[in-house]
């Protein structure tokens, strides 16, 4: 049997910070999640073609109204005539007109109604689906690449970072389209008076809804990404104050947590306002943006006017027409005030996404589903065994050259000192983690081409630290086997020694957990793990430490149960402490060649 050299974390595959990750630009960003909105693009049309319809009506409110004005100039109010090139509604009565804008009125709130609710629809809508996606990735990535992970940073992606991406879906997709749309209508329309009041429009829209967002999106990126990281640190620092109050208060750190959750407070709040501060000064250069292209249209058509290629209509409708149709535009320079933010949350979200699990899934073969995933699982199993197996975290050996077997209808124990590489052998049985080298067998097939789903139910896992649902007992214990009656579940309890103690609680097996199981001991909550092992009933049971937090007597039933059930089962039971070896049939030790 090989020793152990090295004991190292057991975290194979940390996830590297997304810091140190090659960050990805914002077209590229914006292109993965505009990939997402396939299964809704019919719905994303309609909001494009809805808001376009909006803000011309918008727009041609005002153009209308200028009509209506040169229109009574033209009937000789006052004896005022006026010269007139390209009038387009001359020969329209004032009352059309004033009728046409009402109309139009109306409708330009029923087509914003029409275009926010289908923005909202696809954004809610996809946001469901992508939480499906994280909650499937997380899956995938589990066990080797959680462990150890920043779960306040992941609590932050599966929250907050998903949250911002409805600004995304509903207030930035479509608004790029209907922008470019409604420019281009506009520059056309403004274009039939002269062609440069056309290319002034056309510079004009491309500035206020380009050149700005782009200019704020490249100095503030970097600062959305921090704000975003940083964020989701706050987060994990809350969530572990919580989780360690009683230690807090028991040594005095009370007013140490304080200060460091204020400092990293202090530190948001001065990024936020650093945000801030960006998005003051690019919506103060939009608006003089705006002030100069409206004043240089009135120069410009002024100037034409003068030469006589301009009608004094055409001098009020194409002002009038500028300063009046950068709605669009201007929501989408306002854009980039958030979009650094949404886009770091969408980094974030995408990266989770796209990492690879160290551990692919072995799928369950067409047609095995309904034939029972147990299917000869139970009779004649053959057990397991490691060859040779060598198993390192990047550079540090945990096993080297290890070999053991482990036959069915008997109890093999696994004894050596806390660190010595015992818990890392049960993880590869189960293969949370692959081998470097060597081979994992079980029931003689190699781990690696079994089914994932196939060997997780022909094993039985009991970690050192039992994790309790928000929910009863009855229902904690029934995780292992969903369905299971309550006559089932109490049998389990009875063989894990647990069934007494719920009997004398006020609900017994309906009693809630509370969160995190705080209010049950160390001890019930370890019980309750091994009663989910019996009620699991695989025919292969991984027992690490199973013992560690019970007292003689609790100890000396569950062994008793486990004597009992390994008449027909395969059992390996590892601990350091060598009064739980005794009931083991064979035991292999771990040697260690450092102090742990």
């Amino acid at each position: 049997m090989g020793k152990e050299k090295r004991n190292g974390q057991h975290g194979a595959g940390t996830e590297h910070s997304a810091a140190v990750q090659k960050r990805r630009s914002a077209l590229s960003i914006m292109g993965s999640l505009i990939g997402l909105v396939k299964p809704l693009l019919h719905i994303m049309a309609a909001a494009i073609i809805l808001g376009t319809a909006g803000y011309l009506c918008a727009i041609f409110l005002t153009i209308l109204a200028v009509q209506a004005i040169v229109h009574g100039l033209l009937a000789g109010a006052a004896g005022i005539t006026v010269p007139v090139k390209n009038m387009w509604l001359v020969s329209v009565p004032v009352n059309t007109i004033l009728t046409v804008m009402i109309v139009i009125a109306v409708l330009r709130g029923i087509l914003h109604y029409a275009e926010q609710y289908c923005n909202h629809f696809i954004a809610f809508k996809l946001l469901a689906i992508i939480r499906h996606k994280v909650f499937a990735a997380l899956r995938r990535l589990c066990p080797a690449k959680l462990e150890g992970r920043d779960k306040g940073n992941l609590i932050s992606i599966i929250t907050t970072d998903i949250e911002l991406l409805e600004v995304f879906y509903a207030h930035t997709i479509s608004p790029i389209a209907i922008a470019v749309l409604t420019s281009f209508i506009m520059v056309i329309f403004m274009g039939r008076y002269h062609v440069l009041a056309g290319l002034l429009a056309l510079a004009a829209y491309l500035v206020v809804g380009a050149a700005i967002p782009m200019w704020n999106g490249r100095r503030g990126s970097r600062r959305g990404m921090e704000f975003r990281t940083g964020f989701g640190e706050l987060n994990s620092f809350v969530l572990d104050s919580l989780r360690g109050l009683d230690e807090t208060i028991q040594y005095g750190q009370g007013k140490k947590r304080k200060e460091q959750m204020s400092q990293r407070s202090e530190d948001l709040a001065q990024m936020q306002e650093e945000l801030s501060r960006m998005e003051g000064s690019q919506r103060s250069f939009t608006n003089l943006v705006i002030l100069l292209a409206s004043f240089g249209m009135l120069a410009l058509t002024i100037g034409l006017y003068g030469k006589g290629d301009m009608g004094f209509e055409g001098i009020l409708t194409c002002t009038a027409a500028m300063m009046g149709s950068f709605g669009p535009v201007v929501a989408l320079s306002n854009l980039s005030n958030n979009l650094n933010q949404t886009l770091a949350s969408g980094e974030r979200v995408l990266s989770l996404l796209e990492e690879r699990p160290l551990v692919e899934e072995v799928p369950l073969p067409e047609g095995m589903e309904s034939r029972g995933s147990l299917a000869g699982t139970r009779a004649d199993f053959a057990g397991a065994r490691a060859d040779h197996v060598t198993f390192r975290y990047e550079e540090e050996i945990i096993l080297d050259d290890y070999s053991l077997k482990l036959e069915p209808g008997r109890i093999t124990g696994i004894h050596g000192a806390s660190g010595s590489g015992k818990s890392t052998l049960l993880k590869l049985l189960m293969r949370f983690w692959d081998v470097n080298d060597g081979n994992i067998w079980v029931n003689d097939e190699n781990v690696k081409t079994i089914p994932t789903k196939h060997m997780r139910n022909m094993e039985s896992y009991v970690t050192q630290e039992t994790h309790l649902f928000h929910d009863s007992i009855a229902n904690n214990i029934a995780i292992a086997k969903p369905g299971a009656e309550r006559k089932e579940i109490m049998e389990a309890a009875e063989k894990a020694s647990i069934h007494d103690f719920i009997m004398t609680l006020p609900k017994g097996y309906d009693t809630e957990v509370g969160e995190l199981g705080d209010t049950l001991s160390g001890g019930e909550k370890q019980r309750i793990g091994i009663a989910r092992a019996f009620l699991h009933d695989a025919p292969m049971i991984l027992m690490d430490e199973p013992t560690s937090n019970l007292d003689s007597l609790n100890e000396g039933i569950i062994l008793k149960s486990l004597k009992e059930s390994a008449e027909k089962k395969t059992v390996v039971l590892v601990s350091h402490r060598k009064s739980t070896m005794n009931v083991a049939d064979v035991v292999y030790e771990m040697e260690n060649e450092r102090i742990s």
